[in-house]
């Protein structure tokens, strides 16, 4: 038996990067994958990749009727949602100064509402199978304010209220709610990152990205597969007395 024999995941953001790692994992741990991004085609090459056990779902989370047509073709296909991955997020750097009402919007839509609606299409569906588990995604950010980083900051500490949350309303319903902060993990994402902190920090391409994994005490930023572990544990039957928790996956970067 593997892991997560039987179970149909839908992983939002899952066609590359921390989202792809996961979809992988579940996979090789015998689900069913819908891998959701609003890259349709990568994430038609990721399901592609994965083979028969993977589907493509061209999914924005900040679309309401997107988000149910995703959710249906899986349901459609599969039957239904045992694991849902609320993994889509966007970043963004600027001073108070500097932030607008335009990216206040999506960076709360993707990050936060993206998480509310995702959810809030899939549960109904969970109840039906008798229980389920939602993983959403935090981040080391929404445990500590950082200098210009006001609003992806404040969205993922929202997504650990909503977790908690959530969590308590649905445990009557077996429907487990969990979160994952990560740490800096080297993904694509960390290029656009780097090139933001050195416009704001006035340093060299690349230096802000050695200098964070250098200062993680495991020594090294993550690497995506470091956070599917944890994702394929907070999904499986051995976390079945888990929920309303957020696990810190950051090589020791923040203790609580």
């Amino acid at each position: 038996m593997k892991r997560l024999d039987g179970k149909v995941a839908l992983v939002t953001g899952g066609a590359r990067g921390i989202g792809r790692a996961i979809c992988e994992a579940y996979v090789a741990q015998g689900a069913k994958v819908a891998v959701a991004d609003l890259l349709a085609h990568e994430a038609e090459e990721t399901a592609a990749a994965l083979g028969v056990n993977a589907m493509p779902v061209t999914m924005d989370v900040t679309d309401l009727d997107s988000i149910a047509t995703g959710v249906t073709a899986v349901e459609d296909m599969w039957g239904g949602i045992d694991v849902l991955v609320n993994n889509a997020g966007v970043f963004g750097m600027s001073t108070l100064e500097e932030i607008t009402r335009a990216e206040y919007d999506r960076q709360y839509n993707v990050n936060v509402a993206g998480v509310i609606f995702t959810a809030q299409a899939v549960v109904p569906g969970m109840k039906k199978r008798g229980g389920g588990a939602i993983i959403n995604f935090s981040s080391q950010a929404g445990r500590r304010g950082e200098a210009n980083i006001v609003l992806y900051c404040s969205t993922k500490a929202a997504v650990i209220s909503v977790t908690q949350s959530m969590a308590l309303e649905l445990a009557k319903d077996k429907i487990r709610v969990n979160a994952i902060a990560p740490g800096v993990v080297d993904t694509p994402m960390w290029d656009t990152v780097d090139a933001l902190f050195a416009q704001y920090e006035n340093k060299p391409l690349g230096q802000k990205k050695r200098e964070v994994g250098e200062a993680v005490p495991l020594g090294r930023m993550g690497d995506p597969a470091d956070i599917a572990g944890p994702a394929v544990f907070l999904a499986s039957d051995e976390a079945r007395y888990v929920t309303a928790q957020t696990l810190n996956v950051d090589g020791g970067n923040w203790m609580s």
